[in-house]
C-alpha cells in the first residue's frame, strides 16, 4: 500500500520543559538529558548531525559521533583532510543536532570550531580498536576512489606495516571541538506547541535562557 508522506505525523505527549526546572548551566542540562538517553538504552545516543559550510556558504551535513563534552564544548574526531575537516577550519562555524526520538527531544548547538590538543587526540586514538586505528591510515576520507578493493588493499598494506606494533596517530587525524554560543533544548508537545528553551552565551561568561515560540 502506498504511503502518503504528508499524512505521516506523531503527537508528542511524553514530557514538558520549563525554565523553572532546567539547570542554569546548559552543559549540566545536556548531561541530564544525555544520561536519560543512555538510561533509555537508545541506539547511539551520541550520534549527532554536524553541519558545516564552505567559505562561500555552501552547506553540507552528516552524522558523526560525540566522543566527549564539557564546558569547553562538544568533541568529535575525524580526518582533518576530509570534507568536514576542511570546511571546519576554512569557515570555523558549525551546528550540531541531537535527535532522541523515543524521548521526543532534540538539542541544537551552534558555535565556533577549534582543534583539540594533540594530547587529547592521542588519548582518544590510543583507546580506539586496532582496526579503527588502521582505518585512519588507510582511508583518505572524502576522496574519490575507484572501488572498494582499492580501500581494502590499502587497509591490508597498513595492517602488514603495523602488525604486532602500536599504531601511531596520523597527523591528519584528530579531534574537533564545537564551542557553543547557543544551545537549544526542544521537547515535543501536543498540538505542535513544542517547548523550546534557548541558552545564549553572554560576554560575562554566563548564559541567558529564553523561551522560543514553536
Amino acid at each position: 500500500m502506498d504511503t502518503n508522506i504528508a499524512d505521516l505525523r506523531k503527537n508528542y505527549t511524553l514530557q514538558a520543559l520549563s525554565k523553572n526546572e532546567v539547570d542554569p548551566n546548559p552543559f549540566v542540562q545536556f548531561r541530564r538529558w544525555f544520561d536519560q538517553a543512555l538510561a533509555a538504552k537508545l541506539t547511539e545516543p551520541n550520534a549527532m548531525t554536524l553541519a558545516t559550510t564552505t567559505v562561500n556558504g555552501t552547506p553540507s551535513a552528516r552524522v558523526v559521533l560525540l566522543k566527549d563534552f564539557d564546558e569547553r564544548g562538544f568533541v568529535f574526531f575525524t580526518n582533518y583532510n576530509s570534507r568536514k575537516g576542511q570546511e571546519s577550519f576554512a569557515n570555523p562555524q558549525a551546528a550540531l543536532v541531537f535527535w532522541w526520538a523515543e524521548l521526543e527531544r532534540q538539542v541544537r548547538v551552534c558555535g565556533t570550531i577549534e582543534k583539540t590538543s594533540a594530547t587529547e587526540s592521542d588519548k582518544y586514538f590510543d583507546i580506539r580498536p586496532w582496526e579503527s586505528r588502521l582505518g585512519a591510515w588507510a582511508s583518505n576520507q572524502s576522496e574519490v576512489i575507484e572501488n572498494r578493493s582499492f580501500l581494502e588493499r590499502r587497509f591490508e598494506e597498513f595492517r602488514q606495516r603495523y602488525e604486532n606494533q602500536d599504531i601511531p596517530r596520523p597527523e591528519h587525524w584528530g579531534g574537533v571541538r564545537v564551542v557553543p554560543t547557543e544551545i537549544e533544548f526542544w521537547q515535543g508537545r501536543s498540538s505542535r506547541l513544542h517547548d523550546r528553551l534557548l541558552y545564549s552565551y553572554l560576554e560575562d561568561g554566563g548564559w541567558q535562557i529564553e523561551r522560543l515560540s514553536p
